[in-house]
């Protein structure tokens, strides 16, 4: 499982053993069962999860009617946190819950700043990784705002066909910003 992180670090900052060692001393690991929160609204959120095994989701829920708008799914090799709360140290305005067994790694804002710090590979992966995010959200934005539901739909299929069979068609539809039956006639 540590290789799995190791990789996704040297794809952008290249590792010796020692410093792959030293990073991964300020993680902890986290085991969750599915429908376990990993954030709830409200909650302090003292760290951002880089996922090792699992599927998880981060939605948040319109008060009066109780609908939830999922807004992220993370599979391995993802990160999902509530990053505003994450950053800013306020309460969670968000719920990210497990949708399968998960098991994560965290790290505090703390030791994430320790290490970009101490390390400038590390700041250089949490940079780019940073940017890469910023570019992600612009797309889905744009694609929210400007795509209709079929082609929201058919960019999903093609972006995350590993997802279409590990995640409920409901949570997809909540996803695409439609309904099941929606969803169901887009197929």
């Amino acid at each position: 499982m540590a290789q799995l992180f190791r990789d996704h670090i040297e794809a952008i900052s290249p590792l010796t053993d020692d410093e792959f060692g030293y990073i991964l001393s300020h993680y902890t690991l986290k085991k969750l069962r599915k429908h376990a929160f990993l954030v709830q609204e409200g909650d302090n959120v003292r760290q951002e999860y880089f996922v090792l095994k699992g599927c998880v989701k981060a939605y948040t829920t319109e008060p009066e009617s109780g609908k939830d708008f999922i807004f992220q799914f993370a599979v391995e090799d993802w990160w999902i946190t509530d990053r505003e709360a994450f950053f800013s140290k306020t309460p969670a305005t968000i719920n990210i819950d497990c949708l399968e067994d998960s098991e994560l790694l965290g790290i505090t804002y703390d030791n994430r700043e320790k290490l970009a710090a101490e390390m400038p590979k590390y700041e250089h992966f949490l940079r780019v990784k940073s940017n890469w995010g910023y570019v992600s959200l612009q797309k889905r934005i744009q694609l929210m705002i400007m795509a209709s539901a079929q082609e929201r739909y058919e960019k999903f299929l093609s972006q995350y066909p590993h997802l279409v069979s590990r995640i409920p068609k409901a949570f997809i539809a909540s996803y695409l910003g439609v309904t099941r039956e929606t969803l169901s006639r887009l197929k």
